[in-house]
């Protein structure tokens, strides 16, 4: 018996041994992965006066593309392109010379707060001194402190022209070569779509996102500044222009943008008029914020974020890091391409949109879905079509099933 059990097992050969051969692979498919992810953000980070531009340049074709698309059906191909340029072209320059103008307008406007902000150090001072805080240490930190000091936190941005001339020309020179490739995205989308679909939709799905996330917070950036322009001239706080341009550029940061639009005006309302006026700020750009931006905005474009709140903080923070000034403007997007690449491509990979995904239910595998719920009544009148049809399964369709099992087998 022992011998026909050996020549039984030899027969049937050793039990495959699949679970750890095929857990193996996978960690170190996964390891490889990451590192390679990893590899290539550093060589990005180490790059990021170059890349940072120039993805700030592919943002903006893919955002005025439709323009193109719609003009190319009425004059040539390249005289849309040609025009789409112009217009990119114009909006960075509105971009960059309000921007200089703000920035120009609060660097001679604040030294004339010297008195005012010295007072409130020493108010400040005197009210720690109170609870307890050692004046003598309080003033040792306070000592100097003036509008001039505050103003040297503006220098890095102001004083750097060079560095800010050399991304606005690096965004002209992508933005100009983009264009001249744009007059044959279309067809070259569509050789790829043929080829590999799931890239096709993954690049065509990262423009959508990329193109509604810019057009969406443009508007309703302009909208929260305008409001914000009104209600600090009615507060009667200086430079309204100035804290409009600031509300409409810190738009484009997600999560913390509104905090450093905030800060500023209601810091000047503080030195120019009392609490009063500053309490007014924070009262009325915190109501601006959440009716713009949490009820009406939402009523209007849906999820055009495209990920979690949290997914677009850490963003922020991650890809500061990254891209350096610009990855504040660009962390939503850049978060949408690495999604696009690493995840919607990939239809094994696509149960993370569950995770990070604004809206899950449309961008995860069909089988995570959640099942529609019934109608009400729809389950006994279901069970009961369903126990008459098992009854007259039983009758002419009983042939047909047989025939079918005897056919398969």
């Amino acid at each position: 018996m022992t011998a026909g059990k050996s020549k039984e097992r030899a027969s049937n050969g050793p039990e495959p041994a699949t679970a750890p051969r095929a857990a193996a692979p996978r960690l170190v498919l996964i390891a490889v992965g990451l590192a390679g992810v990893a590899f290539f953000l550093t060589f990005v980070h180490e790059l990021r006066d170059v890349v940072a531009p120039v993805f700030l340049g592919l943002n903006l074709m893919i955002a005025a593309f439709p323009l193109q698309r719609w003009l190319s059906g009425r004059i040539h191909r390249y005289a849309a392109a040609l025009l789409t340029l112009l217009l990119v072209l114009v909006v960075l320059g509105v971009f960059f010379t309000a921007t200089g103008w703000a920035a120009g307008e609060l660097v001679r406007e604040l030294p004339g707060y010297n008195a005012e902000l010295s007072q409130l150090w020493i108010d400040a001072a005197g009210w720690l001194a109170g609870l307890g805080v050692s004046e003598a240490m309080l003033m040792d930190q306070f000592r100097g402190m003036d509008a001039s000091r505050v103003l040297g936190l503006l220098t890095p941005l102001v004083a750097n022209v060079s560095s800010i001339l050399a991304v606005l020309v690096t965004v002209v020179m992508a933005v100009f070569f983009l264009s001249m490739d744009s007059t044959s995205i279309q067809r070259r989308m569509a050789m790829l779509g043929r080829g590999y679909p799931g890239a096709a939709a993954a690049i065509s799905s990262f423009s959508h996102g990329v193109r509604r996330y810019w057009i969406v917070t443009t508007v309703f950036g302009l909208i929260v500044a305008l409001l914000d322009v009104v209600i600090l001239a009615i507060i009667g706080v200086p430079l309204v222009w100035v804290w409009g341009v600031l509300a409409f550029l810190t738009n484009y940061i997600p999560n913390i943008g509104f905090v450093i639009g905030l800060a500023p005006p209601a810091l000047l309302a503080l030195l120019d008029g009392g609490p009063g006026p500053a309490l007014a700020v924070v009262a009325a750009y915190s109501v601006l914020n959440f009716s713009v931006q949490s009820i009406l905005q939402p009523k209007f474009t849906g999820q055009s974020v495209g990920v979690t709140p949290t997914v677009s903080f850490v963003s922020l923070l991650f890809w500061y890091w990254v891209l350096g000034w610009l990855g504040a403007l660009l962390a939503l997007p850049a978060t949408l391409l690495l999604k696009a690449v690493l995840i919607d491509a990939d239809p094994r990979a696509r149960w993370v949109n569950a995770l990070i995904s604004s809206n899950p239910e449309r961008e995860v595998p069909p089988a995570m879905r959640t099942p529609p719920a019934p109608a009400p009544g729809a389950g006994t009148a279901g069970t009961a079509a369903g126990g008459d049809g098992a009854s007259a399964g039983a009758g002419p369709e009983a042939p047909g099933a047989s025939a079918a099992a005897g056919a398969d087998a």
